[in-house]
């Protein structure tokens, strides 16, 4: 996608935080402690985190002090950002060296979860991928009615279990079909669980672990998907889930539905996870891959 293309799907899905920054209003303005008190306020309405919001009240206090607000500080402060958001390890997805990539999908009811695996499948099989879904929410019929749902709608093949079926054996079953006809990626979807339910989580790791017998290397990825509107809550579970499979990567949905657009930036401060992917809107397309210039500057726009 054209870096123009993806500027617009982030700028329409950052809309409501950018309005909330209002960077036009810092104009011409003496930036003393009623317009940092003002600034910090917003940034930690906007989801920020404490930890990064002191760190760019602290650096702007420094640098500006009893100054005029203009561009240079509007430049200033996305500096700041990209600085807190930069992140070594890349934002693609592993590719497994011989086929399938297996990428578990985790998260909580209500994230987003199903439709974020329909995406990334769509996106996948854009690049010309053969994906394969699995649906080890077999907890819930409804999950695995919705996934078939999403999976024909994105054009993918899905194995699937009794109602109640051990979750273990789907993904079994799915690696065997996976491995048999040669398909590039292989999706796993997870029941939607608490963080603090043990029980769930143990079901989790059973899956993982069929996975790591099953598929040399796998699983590839494991994503977290986080709901962005849940703030600072995305950020414990992040921290739960990573204990317990090991998580790689992070896909922040809802992020058009929502002000808490630096949310972002505390998941990359507080916990060791890159954003791989950012839901800005309800179309198969609309599961993007994270990049710091272009967030940033959709943030700010």
């Amino acid at each position: 996608m054209a870096i123009k293309d993806l500027f617009d799907r982030f700028k329409k899905g950052l809309a409501k935080t950018a309005k909330l920054f209002d960077v036009r209003s810092w104009f011409g303005r003496k930036v003393d402690q009623d317009f940092l008190d003002e600034l910090e306020a917003k940034l930690i309405k906007s989801d920020v985190g404490v930890k990064a919001t002191d760190r760019v009240i602290g650096r702007v206090r420094e640098a500006f002090a009893d100054k005029t607000a203009g561009e240079d500080l509007l430049q200033f402060v996305k500096d700041e950002f990209k600085a807190l958001l930069a992140d070594p390890r890349p934002g693609t997805l592993k590719v497994a060296p011989t086929k399938p990539s297996v990428y578990l999908i985790a998260g909580v009811n209500g994230a987003g979860k199903t439709t974020s695996i329909a995406k990334l499948a769509h996106r996948l099989k854009s690049e010309g991928k053969t994906v394969l879904l699995a649906a080890c929410d077999t907890f819930r019929a409804a999950a695995v009615d919705q996934l078939g749902i999403w999976a024909g709608r994105a054009g993918t093949d899905i194995v699937r279990g009794a109602p109640g079926a051990d979750p273990a054996s789907v993904a079994h079953d799915a690696c065997d079909r996976a491995l048999s006809r040669g398909i590039d990626v292989l999706i796993v979807d997870t029941a939607g669980r608490l963080h603090t339910q043990a029980h769930l989580m143990r079901e989790l790791e059973k899956v993982r672990n069929v996975l790591v017998k099953k598929v040399p290397g796998a699983p590839h990825e494991v994503l977290l998907v986080l709901d962005a509107t849940n703030g600072q809550n995305a950020i414990r579970q992040a921290t739960e889930f990573t204990k317990s499979i090991g998580c790689t990567g992070v896909i922040l949905t809802k992020l058009d539905g929502t002000a808490k657009g630096g949310v972002v930036v505390a998941v990359r401060q507080t916990i060791d996870l890159p954003v791989k992917f950012l839901g800005v809107g309800e179309g198969l397309d609309d599961l993007q891959p994270f990049d710091v210039e272009t967030f940033v500057e959709s943030l700010f726009s």
